[in-house]
């Protein structure tokens, strides 16, 4: 008997707790609340093998999302200082080791993510998670078209470098985006919605979240209007004001805040004069 496996059992006896069932000769617990219900002595039940909380070989009426060697995505429900852990499907969660894990604990997933992971054994034959590596996903993985460029995609961090991540989109390509081409840090199983950078000859994609600077420029011009509203009209803020202090006080770049000001100034909205910038409608 292999935990991480499908097997058909025979049951063997009754018990006030559940059911022993033999498996090639072995007998393995199938608990009573895991019984949907009642099987004569002699019947064959399909379960799947697993260990429990008490290291026992035990068996489950629950059908796993993945059987041993088989690879899937499996959502994190937990984290402790051993790794996470994942559900795959039945009431045991499966652990997938801190040393599969990134070195920084910032870039480990969290409860919601979703990784992608073979199931495999310890060396005791416990059931364990393995990420899967790059070659895995190039076998599931479809080469991108061209009409690709500049849509909108989602897909699931499954490596993260220094630089950046890689990541398997919804549409099943592989894709990578660069650190600086992310609105936030970049964690292992992390769901990523973004744009389509750039499809390359490869077949693979570069992805973006940052905004379209159409869209930018006109949502942070709106933003500064809005703020210049607040304040009855003025501001002690211009395109002379050093960039610490606006990303502090507005939360965007140095050259962001130019442009979005330049077309405030450029639709006559507002304008500068004596280190302040005002609006228009204030005159």
């Amino acid at each position: 008997m292999e935990a991480g496996t499908i097997v058909t059992a025979r049951v063997e006896r009754r018990a006030s707790f559940g059911y022993f069932l033999s498996v090639d000769g072995q007998d393995v617990l199938l608990h009573e609340r895991e019984a949907e219900k009642e099987w004569e002595v002699g019947a064959e039940v399909e379960v799947f093998l697993y260990h429990d909380h008490q290291d026992r070989l035990a068996a489950t009426r629950c059908k796993p999302y993945i059987v041993l060697g088989e690879f899937g995505w499996l959502e994190v429900k937990d984290a402790s200082r051993i790794g996470v852990f994942l559900d795959n499907g039945i009431q045991k969660e499966l652990l997938l080791p801190a040393d599969q894990l990134p070195v920084a604990k910032s870039r480990w997933p969290r409860p919601g993510d979703r990784v992608y992971v073979q199931l495999e054994h310890d060396r005791q034959g416990r059931m364990l998670a393995v990420l899967g590596r790059e070659e895995d996903l190039a076998q599931v993985a479809e080469p991108a078209t061209r009409d690709l460029a500049n849509k909108d995609i989602t897909g699931y961090i499954y490596k993260t470098i220094a630089i950046g991540a890689f990541l398997l989109t919804e549409g099943q390509h592989l894709a990578f985006i660069h650190k600086d081409e992310a609105d936030e840090p970049l964690r292992l199983g992390q769901r990523v919605s973004g744009r389509v950078a750039k499809v390359r000859d490869d077949g693979r994609l570069n992805i973006t979240t940052r905004r379209r600077k159409e869209v930018s420029y006109s949502q942070d011009a709106e933003m500064i209007y809005g703020y210049l509203k607040e304040r009855g009209g003025r501001m002690p803020y211009t395109d002379k004001t050093a960039p610490d202090v606006i990303k502090m006080k507005f939360g965007i770049s140095k050259a962001a805040f130019k442009r979005a000001l330049g077309k405030l100034m450029k639709e006559r909205r507002a304008y500068q004069e004596d280190g302040w910038t005002i609006l228009t409608e204030q005159k």
